[in-house]
């Protein structure tokens, strides 16, 4: 893909299968502030620091959506001196694995459309058609739709909608998938729609699953390109944590393990989405045993945690820090159920005052655990080699006893309240009878074997994200439940969170543009 970009073939990922597996680092966080706290600039940068300190080490991130980019979160390929590049294309088309996603999803949405209008041979009922649409862009207009409107020559007028691209089961598939025949087979086992009896329709059954595998070939291929300082990252996947699974490709990160020491990988937003999901989805279906934790902090989503508004936080204020530590607190906690050690990163930031690190500091000692002050984005590698020593040191150590939260036999609401009491520290997940039959349903046809993948705001433990900190006691709605049966997982949509997102008032897409060099301004 040009002399910056690359694909690794399935027959050289076969060839490595023999090789010794590296030890697996996960790079996770607090609940970030709006502009995200450094987890990718994070997880480039100790990949950095670890080849710098003589360890072959491969980084593992999930590919950006072009929604945030336009939007208020920037791009995906970390930043300053611990970034990967190229950074443009890598924010934009790049290799078009996500284009490739997105129409393998709307080829199946087009099927079933098309099935039904020829005869609907699979007596589909087509008011309970499950596939939803998808586009890598944040467009709140396209939640909720009709369509086939127009007569008779377009089908059957009926309610649809759009979810992001990175929210599709398809996506959720191509970082699950073990290798394209496992691909084909996820692919076919998507339910699409129900009978009148309520008996599922599969993709297999309307003969979707060869044609999409056949748009996915290529994009079912790990990307490789190379930080800064010449290290090689696969960036492959990108399901978004807040809605979807949060973890870069099983593929990427298996063959990553083959071939360094040490793979260096991010699991997306704070503990309570990425890592749990990371654990409770990935590692359980892959057969992972991350070997230590990275928890990234930063002194200004402590200060946001402890109530200073984002105007205000450059100004020094070590009480605020010193309250917004319960966040990070409960986290660390958090990641430590799973049986895995941690260390925090401090993402430095130009403004953070000594005082404000050192109280970070003081409140981690207090835990038990240790905070090491990173300066990777201002020195790259440089700036990051004690904690690249610390995590030899915790990896090397064999303290891992990595578990996942629930076992698979537990029911399939019992594993929703089990994350809500445990990881958000609520007091009970709610919902209405309806969720609840429909969960006892599909334990019923058989899926109450697998896991849960939580739909809910990442600023927050609770479903409101304007509640920072700590809190407890909280209940946690369940709005409505998906399955997702080729990626094997039951998706529970919490509060108010979308997902299909929407645009900011201000978005960044205003300040993105071509300058007389034709080269790109703006993206970030």
């Amino acid at each position: 893909y040009g002399h910056d970009k690359a694909k690794v073939s399935a027959e050289f990922i076969q060839s490595v299968q023999g090789n010794k597996d590296g030890k697996l680092i996960l790079v996770t966080a607090i609940n970030p502030t709006p502009a995200g706290e450094g987890k990718t600039t994070t997880t480039v940068g100790l990949g950095d620091g670890l080849n710098r300190i003589g360890k072959k080490a491969i980084i593992c991130i999930r590919e950006a959506s072009l929604g945030p980019n336009f939007g208020v979160k920037g791009g995906a390929a970390g930043g300053g001196y611990a970034q990967v590049v190229p950074m443009e294309d890598m924010n934009l088309h790049f290799t078009g694995d996500f284009h490739a996603i997105t129409t393998a999803h709307n080829l199946l949405s087009a099927l079933i459309d098309n099935h039904i209008y020829w005869g609907n041979e699979q007596a589909i009922d087509t008011r309970r058609v499950a596939w939803r649409r998808v586009m890598d862009m944040n467009d709140r207009a396209l939640r909720e739709i009709i369509c086939s409107l127009g007569g008779v020559a377009n089908g059957y007028p009926r309610e649809a909608g759009f979810d992001i691209t990175v929210a599709s089961e398809v996506m959720a598939i191509l970082c699950l998938a073990k290798d394209l025949k496992d691909l084909e087979k996820r692919l076919g086992d998507i339910i699409i729609a129900y009978r009148r009896d309520k008996t599922p329709v599969y993709a297999r059954d309307i003969k979707a699953d060869g044609a999409m595998t056949v748009l996915l070939k290529d994009a079912m291929q790990p990307n490789l390109v190379q930080t800064l300082e010449n290290n090689p990252a696969f960036v492959h996947g990108g399901p978004f944590a807040n809605i979807a699974h949060g973890c870069n490709s099983v593929v990427a990160t298996t063959t990553a393990l083959k071939l360094a020491d040490y793979v260096v990988t991010e699991a997306g937003f704070g503990a309570d989405l990425g890592a749990e999901k990371f654990f409770d989805i990935k590692c359980r279906k892959a057969g992972l045993k991350p070997a230590a934790a990275v928890i990234v902090a930063t002194v200004r989503a402590m200060k946001m945690n402890g109530g200073v508004k984002k105007e205000d936080l450059g100004t020094e204020n070590v009480e605020a820090v010193k309250k917004g530590c319960a966040n990070l607190g409960r986290h660390i906690e958090n990641v430590k159920q799973f049986g895995v050690p941690a260390v925090v990163a401090i993402n430095h930031f130009y403004s953070d005052t000594d005082a404000e690190i050192q109280a970070l500091k003081d409140y981690v000692a207090s835990m038990g655990e240790e905070a090491i002050l990173c300066k990777h984005w201002a020195h790259g590698s440089a700036g990051i080699e004690e904690l690249a020593n610390k995590v030899v040191q915790l990896a090397e150590s064999g303290a891992s006893q990595f578990a996942p939260l629930y076992p698979e036999e537990m029911g399939l609401f019992d594993k929703i309240n089990t994350i809500v009491q445990r990881i958000y520290r609520g007091s009970e997940a709610i919902a209405d009878k309806s969720v609840r039959d429909q969960l006892h349903a599909w334990e019923q046809a058989g899926y109450g074997k697998l896991p849960v993948c939580m739909a809910k705001t990442q600023y927050s433990f609770s479903t409101d994200p304007n509640l920072r900190g700590a809190p407890t006691g909280h209940t946690v709605p369940v709005r409505e439940v998906r399955l997702s049966a080729g990626a094997g997982f039951v998706v529970a949509i919490c509060g108010e969170v979308m997902t299909m997102p929407g645009l900011p008032r201000t978005p960044s897409s205003e300040r993105i543009f071509l300058n007389d060099k034709g080269q790109i301004e703006g993206l970030f």
